[in-house]
C-alpha cells in the first residue's frame, strides 16, 4: 500500500523537505519534476502548489498533504487536520496573512475599504472577512505581487507575510491581520478511516513533530563533583529531571539534559562557575514529548 502525499511546491518546498530529512525521510527531485522519489516505498509524494493541495486532499485525490491554514482557510475544506507544523521557508515563524496599504493611504481600517478595490491571491478569504465586517469592496484575483499594485491598481492588498520586509520596502502599512498561519498536516477523511493509512499518517506526524521539537533542543552533559551537584542543579533547567548517573569515581557523577538551545550560551558559564567539568554541547534529531 502506499500513501498518497502532496508536498508544497515553490517557497516552502526546500524547508520541507529539509524537515522530513531530520525526521528521516529523504526526498530528491529533478528541477522541473512534479513526482519527487523518496527513500520510503510506502510513500507516493507529488509536488503540488500548495494553495492547490486542500482542495486535492478534500477530493481524495491525495491522502494526505501539507499546506499553510491560509490556505485551508480560503478554500473552505473539510478535511482532518493531524498535526500543526510551525516552520517557515526562512524562520520558525508563523505567517501573517494582512491587510495593507500605502503609508499615506487615508485607510484605517476594515470599514474604511467600503466601495474599494483589493488585489489579493486570497480572494475567498478575504471576501468572508469583509462579509463578517459588513463591508461591500471589489475583491479581484492577483498572481503575486500585490506589493506593486498600490495605490493604482488597487486601493489595498491581502497578502501573507513572515517578517514584514517586503511591506517595508514597498513603503506599506498593515491595517489588519486576517488569519496566523502554520503548515498542517492535512487528511482526507477517508483515508483517515483507513487503518494503515492513518496509522502511517499518524507515524509521519509523530516524526516530523519530532524533529521541530529538536529544532529548538540540544543536549548538554556533564560531569560533576558530589558536593557541587546541589548548586549545578539549581540552575539547570530541563523538559523533565536531568538525568545523574554514577561515574566510577564515586565522588563524581554524569549529568545529562535537554533544553533550548538558546538557553545554552548563558547557561554553560554558569555550571562551569558552579562546579561542572567536561561540559558537552551536543545537537539532536527528534525529541517526542
Amino acid at each position: 500500500m502506499k500513501l498518497k502525499i502532496g508536498l508544497p511546491k515553490g517557497s516552502l518546498q526546500e524547508a520541507t523537505f529539509e524537515l522530513f530529512k531530520k525526521a528521516g525521510f529523504d526526498f530528491h527531485v529533478s528541477t522541473r519534476s512534479y513526482e519527487p522519489m523518496v527513500d520510503d516505498p510506502e510513500l507516493e509524494p507529488w509536488l503540488i502548489r500548495p494553495q492547490e493541495i486542500p482542495r486535492y486532499v478534500q477530493d481524495g485525490v491525495l491522502d494526505v498533504g501539507i499546506s499553510g491554514k491560509d490556505w485551508i482557510e480560503d478554500n473552505g475544506v473539510d478535511v482532518i487536520e493531524v498535526a500543526d507544523l510551525t516552520y517557515s521557508k526562512a524562520t520558525r515563524n508563523p505567517v501573517r496573512v494582512v491587510l495593507a496599504v500605502q503609508e499615506s493611504s487615508p485607510i484605517q481600517s476594515v470599514k474604511d475599504l467600503q466601495g474599494k478595490r483589493i488585489a489579493t491571491e486570497y480572494v475567498r478569504l478575504t471576501e468572508r472577512y469583509l462579509r463578517e465586517h459588513g463591508v461591500q469592496a471589489t475583491v479581484e484575483f492577483s498572481w503575486g505581487a500585490c506589493e506593486v499594485k498600490v495605490p493604482t491598481l488597487a486601493d489595498a492588498i491581502v497578502v501573507n507575510t513572515e517578517t514584514g520586509s517586503s511591506l517595508r520596502a514597498h513603503n506599506l502599512r498593515i491595517v489588519d491581520t486576517l488569519l496566523v498561519s502554520t503548515p498542517r498536516l492535512i487528511a482526507n477523511k477517508e483515508a483517515w478511516q483507513d487503518a494503515w493509512k492513518r496509522e502511517k499518517t499518524e507515524n509521519l506526524a509523530m516524526l516530523l513533530t519530532a524533529a521541530l521539537n529538536a529544532g529548538v533542543l540540544v543536549g548538554l552533559k556533564m560531569n560533576v563533583e558530589r558536593a557541587n551537584l546541589p548548586k549545578v542543579l539549581s540552575v539547570l533547567p530541563a523538559l523533565k529531571n536531568p538525568t545523574i548517573s554514577p561515574l566510577s569515581d564515586e565522588g563524581w557523577v554524569a549529568v545529562e539534559t535537554i533544553l533550548e538551545g538558546k538557553q545554552v550560551r548563558e547557561l554553560i558559564p554558569q555550571l562551569k562557575r558552579a562546579g561542572a567539568q567536561g561540559i558537552v554541547e551536543y545537537p539532536l534529531n527528534k525529541v517526542i514529548y
